[in-house]
């Protein structure tokens, strides 16, 4: 049997060829990359006619055979793993509608390297609107919590330690800027994926007189990619966005570990709703946290793809091949779904999750994270150098300690005490000095310096946050309008043109 793709081959492919790379392949990527594969046809078309490449009269009859095959759909293709790839499928059904010699025409001038590579892009910059998308509604639910909870005092930890007070709003705009800057490298990619590959054929262009700007134009890309054999060597942007992804996911996963360590019963600083926690078969006072697993869980997922698309990739030579682009690509596809969800919960989490203000409050009032305030008062007020202020109140501290008292319990002779002990002599440092230095709501009001977490400098940077988050999504409805109407003003001139066949 013959190969039904190329008469340079004499052999039909082997059946297990056909089920193990050909067929996946298929089931997988013809759904997906269907309207992409009509839009770059069509575009190729009217490129074609406008370059008069093509003639008139078997441009109308292409155009009115690609309408009818966009319009009913991928599900009426038939798919012959024999035949290879979704393109070559594509072209296959054509040539039946089309007419063998007429529907083998609309590949002059291309490749299926260029053509792979444009379908790649239009599906990335799809994927990283979404991603954007999602991306700002989590950071708004962190910004929006943040607002809300600016004043609630809780402990902040180093270590897992009780370190110095913070809030629970500060906390959260922490994590709103982080998310930020996840959206600014998703963005960064973005002037990459504009450029479109189609025209660079193969690897080295075509010597028919095409017009790849107007391929670009009638695809919603801003310019082409200017070296031929990088547009269809180079998927660097994807390898760039699943190093974005990777980091994204391992954000959340830290963020998730604090909720999942802050929700135990031992800590008790967070509660979240039924709707977002699982149960047990066999114990029935169970509440599991079950979205923290899973986004815990989905971080690994995300760098075991980035580790294996740079891994399957740093071994191919600088062309076109399959292991480079179509392996690799399918990492990319995958991680970024993965990326969506990752958001999508993250979201939810950061939304319904309602501290414990009592809690926390008493937990910052008794574990002596104030203790570095006390110091700071020493120096400002006693003339200590910080390392003497810093043996002083660690000394109060162990006295506290063996008497199993609270930091708020510490008294000015306390600290007189120590200062004996440690330096030779008292200090006298006020008991309202002390009392204040011990109050973990009026040291965390009081530190405004170096992005310190008193609530109206956090109610004051959520306010710039919205305001960039805002930018960002007027930015991704830009997009998205100019690429639905380069879309339209495809389907209109294809629409026209296939006109002209009836």
């Amino acid at each position: 049997m013959e190969s039904k793709v190329s008469r340079r081959l004499s052999e039909g492919t082997a059946p297990e060829v056909c089920e193990h790379v050909y067929a996946p392949r298929l089931a997988r990527d013809f759904p997906a990359v269907f309207a992409h594969l009509c839009d770059v046809n069509q575009a190729h078309l009217l490129m074609l006619r406008r370059a008069g490449l093509l003639p008139a009269a078997d441009g109308a009859v292409l155009a009115a055979a690609l309408l009818r095959i966009e319009e009913e759909g991928f599900a009426n293709v038939p798919l012959d793993p024999a035949i290879e790839d979704a393109y070559f499928n594509y072209e296959a059904h054509l040539m039946r509608v089309a007419g063998a010699h007429v529907g083998g025409c609309l590949h002059v001038a291309r490749s299926r390297n260029d053509i792979l590579s444009t379908m790649d892009r239009m599906r990335a910059r799809l994927q990283v609107l979404d991603l954007l998308d999602a991306g700002r509604e989590a950071c708004a639910a962190a910004l929006a919590n943040a607002q809300r909870y600016a004043d609630v005092v809780m402990p902040g930890y180093t270590h897992l330690q009780p370190a110095q007070p913070i809030t629970y709003g500060y906390w959260l705009l922490g994590v709103a800027e982080s998310l930020a800057r996840d959206l600014e490298r998703f963005q960064q990619a973005q002037a990459v994926l504009a450029r479109c590959p189609l025209g660079a054929g193969a690897l080295a262009g075509t010597s028919f007189g095409i017009l790849p700007q107007e391929s670009a134009r009638l695809l919603g890309f801003e310019s082409c990619v200017p070296n031929a054999l990088d547009a269809v060597a180079s998927r660097d942007y994807a390898l760039a966005l699943m190093s974005s992804f990777a980091i994204a996911a391992v954000g959340a996963s830290r963020v998730a570990q604090d909720f999942y360590t802050w929700c135990t019963h031992e800590f008790g600083l967070v509660d979240f709703p039924d709707s977002v926690a699982g149960t047990s078969s066999i114990m029935p006072q169970k509440k599991n946290p079950i979205v923290l697993e899973s986004l815990k869980g989905k971080a690994g997922q995300l760098t075991g793809l980035l580790a294996g698309a740079l891994t399957t990739v740093k071994g191919v030579n600088f062309t076109h091949t399959g292991d480079g682009n179509r392996e690799t690509m399918r990492g990319f596809f995958e991680a970024a779904d993965e990326t969506l969800r990752i958001f999508k919960l993250l979201a939810l989490v950061l939304r319904t999750a309602t501290p414990n203000e009592a809690a926390m409050l008493e937990r910052a009032r008794n574990d002596f994270c104030t203790a570095t305030d006390l110091a700071d008062a020493l120096v400002r007020e006693s003339g200590l150098s910080f390392r003497e202020a810093h043996h002083v109140v660690g000394a109060v501290v162990r006295t506290a300690m063996d008497a199993k008292l609270a930091a708020h319990e510490i008294t000015s002779a306390m600290v007189d005490e120590a200062c004996v002990q440690q330096i030779g002599r008292a200090v006298g440092l006020g008991d309202e000095t002390v009392r204040r230095s011990l109050d973990p709501a009026l040291t965390t009001a009081e530190r405004r310096q170096g992005g310190a977490p008193a609530p109206d400098l956090v109610r004051a940077r959520v306010q710039e946050l919205q305001q960039h988050l805002a930018r960002v999504q007027d930015d991704v409805q830009t997009q998205r309008s100019g690429l639905a109407a380069a879309r339209e003003t495809l389907k209109s001139e294809v629409r026209a043109l296939a006109a002209a066949a009836r």
